[in-house]
């Protein structure tokens, strides 16, 4: 049985399986990838890395969607 970590994903507590990678977060949240920008613990991921980069233990994930306007 996997563990459970706690982060912070857009200002809310929740907890994940240990080693979950922030591809398999947006897959669970329901987020389509090409649609966000991710921001981990204030730094921007670029979109090839979220497969290799595993969430750890108090991190902070930001989720940004982009907006269309005038």
């Amino acid at each position: 049985m996997r563990c459970q970590v706690q982060i912070r994903v857009n200002g809310k507590m929740r907890e994940v399986a240990e080693g979950m990678t922030l591809s398999e977060l947006l897959t669970h949240l329901k987020v389509h990838p090409l649609r966000v920008a991710v921001q981990l613990n204030t730094e921007i991921v670029k979109r090839e890395r979220y497969g290799e980069v595993v969430l750890k233990e108090g991190d902070v994930v930001e989720v940004l969607t982009f907006m269309a306007g005038g």
